[in-house]
């Protein structure tokens, strides 16, 4: 071939082999319904953060639905995390990569392995915890690197927290085409969904393979999304680590949720809607009543919720789809119950008393304690029914009998070792933080009995490594690698079970017959001991 047409046809064939890696690769690049987004790799996953997925709720849009997305033109950077919701530092182990807090907040986060756009990947949508007061799709704990090598598109989501996420006010439900106020980080949640549906194929995800999760506030908002009507048909599958909906105190309607907005207005001068939105956001965030924190409740508000969503469980209305739901084996700590009594049996007698006046005799027949050991184990037990044990069985227990789909139960019972001597003399807090403990003379704090609360996280998305306050042993990155495993398989197939993971059977929920996962370094499957319990804190009213 003569030199002079080997010049021409070279550069045809390279700009041919360009163009077929560029149809066959994912590019940096996706389009998406609100414009060009521009990513990260990081080792072979492709990153995608800051991804606004509604209109940011500013203005008079502040207590309204999430809106529509405006489009942007060119191409948006999608390196950084966007903003967090606007929030109280209230926990010590939330560690947010954002940039600051602000009510423009509504950003969601895609980690994705696939290689090309056609590969339809099963999707992970992750909903944080921390009480509908805190949280942030950015901390460490949710990254969704390590649950990407394993072939799932992960998603977390960034929703209104506290006054921003759950006012409820007359004139909010009068101005409303739905006649309701209140919810709005739930219908945050459901907008991202929304968003996921139209925009995950974009990432190599399948939009008809989702499944939602969280922990905590998480787990709640999986269990609010199962119940509304809203999101029906947004995910196929659900996975709710440590509480629902469903606790053993009612939920508050809308009158009610309208009258403590009322009250708040009332408490900071503002004598109607349209002076509270011209209100700064840290004014009415960091606003107390009587010296303490206003708590703004989810609302029954005829909308999201239609009715109850006892009720709507009760009746088989919720989402038809499996669920993986469990919790830990020390929600609460047996002082949460005995303060600083000692743990003998009759401190425990008169404590249970106290807290349930009206049902000690048998509560005490269902905790029963005859020695400190014992009394510690049905006292942790007791607090952590109480906390968010007992709206996880509920949780379980509905989806059984009213869902017609599998429920796979599981118990986490791994506690975490020892923190790392250079911590300092600290303790476990609530919500899994640490808090410092300023007397020196006083000894450290005993290491927890069981899993505490939210300790589960790293374990199950695969973070052990970006929490540096333990000293993290083989056995724990082998329960890691368990519980990851099982929840890719969840994902995939609605079915926990596969290669390399104990046979776990769906959960049945009559006496009996109910079977579960205890998740620790020797997992196995264990008979239910506890119906009893539920079933009598379920009559408690």
């Amino acid at each position: 071939m003569p030199m002079k047409t080997l010049h021409i046809i070279l550069p045809f064939l390279l700009g041919s082999l360009v163009f077929t890696m560029n149809a066959e690769t994912l590019p940096l690049q996706a389009q998406t319904t609100g414009g060009t987004l521009e990513g990260v790799e990081s080792s072979g996953i492709r990153i995608f953060r800051g991804i606004p997925y509604a209109e940011p709720p500013l203005g008079e849009l502040r207590w309204k639905e999430p809106q529509p997305l405006k489009k942007w033109d060119g191409v948006r950077k999608a390196g950084k995390f966007g903003p967090a919701a606007m929030q109280r530092p209230l926990f010590g182990d939330m560690n947010f990569r954002s940039a600051g807090t602000s009510e423009d907040c509504l950003y969601l986060n895609v980690w994705t392995p696939a290689k090309t756009g056609r590969e339809k990947l099963p999707v992970l949508v992750y909903f944080y915890g921390g009480g509908f007061m805190a949280g942030d799709g950015s901390e460490l704990r949710y990254d969704g690197e390590a649950l990407a090598r394993r072939g799932l598109v992960t998603v977390t989501v960034n929703y209104r927290l506290n006054i921003f996420g759950f006012f409820s006010h007359p004139e909010l439900t009068g101005e409303s085409p739905h006649q309701s106020s209140g919810n709005y980080g739930l219908m945050d949640q459901t907008a991202a969904l929304k968003w996921v549906r139209d925009n995950i194929g974009a990432f190599g995800g399948d939009p008809a393979q989702v499944t939602i999760a969280g922990e905590s506030a998480g787990s709640y908002s999986v269990s609010a999304q199962m119940a509304s009507p809203l999101a029906r048909g947004l995910f196929k599958r659900a996975i709710g680590s440590s509480g629902s909906l469903m606790g053993l105190k009612p939920m508050a309607t809308l009158s009610e949720g309208e009258a403590k907005g009322v009250e708040f207005a009332n408490a900071i001068g503002a004598k109607s809607l349209k002076e509270l939105r011209a209100m700064p956001a840290d004014q009415l965030l960091h606003f107390d009543i009587n010296g303490a924190m206003p708590h703004f409740p989810v609302v029954i508000d005829g909308y999201f919720f239609p009715s109850s969503p006892r009720d709507i469980f009760e009746k088989g209305k919720q989402a038809q789809v499996p669920l993986l739901i469990g919790w830990n084996s020390e929600e609460n700590g047996y002082r949460a119950l005995l303060g600083e009594g000692e743990p003998t049996p009759e401190n425990f007698a008169v404590a249970v008393k106290k807290a349930f006046p009206a049902q000690a005799d048998e509560l005490l027949k269902l905790y029963p304690a005859t020695t400190p050991g014992e009394v510690m184990q049905a006292a942790t037990d007791l607090a952590s029914d109480r906390f968010i044990g007992f709206s996880s069985w509920k949780l379980c227990d509905a989806q059984c009998r009213t869902g017609h789909q599998p429920v796979y139960r599981y118990l986490f019972a791994h506690p975490r070792p020892a923190m790392r001597s250079e911590v300092g003399n600290v303790t476990a807090g609530l919500a899994g933080g640490i808090i410092k403990q300023t007397d020196s003379s006083k000894p450290k704090a005993p290491a927890a009995r069981g899993a505490v609360h939210s300790a589960d996280i790293e374990y199950a998305m695969g973070n052990l490594p970006t929490n540096r306050v333990y000293d993290w042993q083989p056995g724990d990155f082998a329960v890691s690698a368990l519980f990851q495993s099982l929840y890719e398989n969840f994902v995939k197939t609605g079915n926990p079970n596969g290669l390399g993971v104990p046979e776990w059977p769906a959960f049945n929920a009559e006496a009996g017959k109910g079977r579960l996962l205890v998740i620790d370094v020797e997992t196995k499957v264990k008979p239910d001991t506890t119906r009893d319990r539920y079933q009598f804190l379920d009559q408690i009213k």
